[in-house]
């Protein structure tokens, strides 16, 4: 078959999920002999939270000013001063993994600068200005090929938007998620202060509205009644998105509460980790408390349940879409006390020792070379559609 050459498009650097879809989706990729180029916008001294092994990429970002409007606009614009070059290195396939890579693609295919380009839809942000709703709106229904993660997206697309997606597996990294114990896993404990001989919860996605996190404190606050020795660590939140009033809001809940922040406190609120502390956080948890109200996937649930740590999940797609009754504790996100008893039943009633079953399933499920063989099958169709070597 002939090699590929393919852009992988992402709007960040930062671990986001959508991130993360798209450096393993090119590195398992590029491990079956593709040529692939990860590419993404960049302020000046930054990188990818951890290495790839396929090519990269990074666009120089300006100094970013302004409000969520202009950093969108600025970053469309990079995208766009990149590819427009007389010398830009040209593809075989463009993948947009976000809407700001996907609108300067739409914008580029108009130009006639590529004939093409594929967009994987992983959720859909609620925008009150127009300007970036007709961004989003534009990155995807100038696709030539919409993809998605899940039934749920791809149910959301086709009712909403009248857009046909095809629903591409998400995969989980076995080699890098497992509940074996390694070296790394005491030092990190230290490390964070996770030393108050508690049960220790697991957030993650940092302070945001879908990502349910001021419920998730009301529950542990509930946890703490009973259990006043638990810890509860929220990790992750780097995001253009301006999540400023929510985070007021979470500020003012714990300031009411007395409960201190900090290593070795009962609220260890860390923002993003190094990648690298990811697998061992999974492993030192006795829960991932993850009751997301709005969600692409969650991929984050496969690699706790990977790592032998129990996840209590939203009753809701897209979590009821790939998983089933007995792979997690389901709860409705919207109560507080219902996530609080789940909290409780993780740590005091789940038949941990099922989960080794249940991880091997899903890593068979959910495998990044078969959703890399996935992803050859659509852009080979798209290429012979075309009739062009750029697709």
């Amino acid at each position: 078959m002939p090699r590929l050459r393919i852009a992988m498009l992402t709007h960040s650097v930062n671990p986001r999920g959508g991130v993360v879809h798209a450096m393993q989706l090119a590195e398992a990729l590029q491990d079956l002999g593709h040529d692939v180029t990860l590419i993404a916008g960049a302020e000046l001294g930054k990188n990818f939270f951890r290495a790839t092994r396929c090519h990269i990429t990074l666009i120089p970002l300006p100094a970013l000013s302004g409000d969520l409007v202009a950093a969108v606009a600025q970053r469309i614009q990079a995208y766009l001063d990149y590819f427009s070059q007389p010398n830009a290195e040209t593809f075989d396939i463009y993948h947009a993994q976000d809407a700001i890579s996907g609108c300067a693609m739409a914008e580029l295919r108009e130009r006639g600068i590529i004939n093409g380009f594929v967009r994987t839809v992983h959720h859909l942000d609620r925008f009150d200005d127009i300007s970036l709703l007709t961004w989003q709106s534009r990155s995807f229904l100038a696709a030539q090929q919409v993809l998605c993660v899940s039934r749920d997206w791809q149910d959301k697309l086709h009712i909403q938007h009248r857009v046909t997606a095809v629903q591409v597996n998400n995969g989980v990294d076995t080699q890098r998620y497992s509940p074996t114990p390694q070296a790394n896993d005491e030092a990190l404990r230290q490390l964070l202060g996770l030393t108050r001989g508690g049960p220790i919860f697991l957030a993650v996605g940092g302070i945001e509205a879908r990502k349910n996190t001021l419920r998730i404190f009301t529950a542990f606050r509930q946890v703490l009644q009973q259990r006043p020795n638990a810890q509860l660590i929220i990790v992750g939140g780097a995001s253009l998105l301006d999540h400023s009033n929510y985070r007021q809001q979470f500020n003012a809940s714990v300031a009411e509460s007395g409960i201190q922040d900090g290593p070795g406190q009962a609220l260890l609120i860390t923002g993003p980790l190094p990648d690298a502390d990811m697998p061992s956080l999974f492993r030192l948890a006795d829960a991932l408390v993850f009751p997301s109200l709005t969600e692409g996937f969650g991929l984050v649930v496969l690699e706790a349940i990977i790592s032998g740590t129990p996840a209590i999940v939203s009753l809701r797609p897209p979590f009821t879409d790939y998983l089933q009754y007995q792979d997690c504790i389901w709860i409705d996100p919207e109560d507080s006390a219902v996530i609080a008893n789940a909290m409780l039943t993780a740590v005091d009633d789940f038949p941990t020792d099922s989960l080794p079953t249940i991880a091997r399933r899903l890593s068979e499920q959910f495998s990044w070379a078969q959703s890399a063989h996935t992803h050859l099958e659509i852009y080979r169709s798209l290429i012979k559609a075309k009739g062009t070597k750029h697709a």
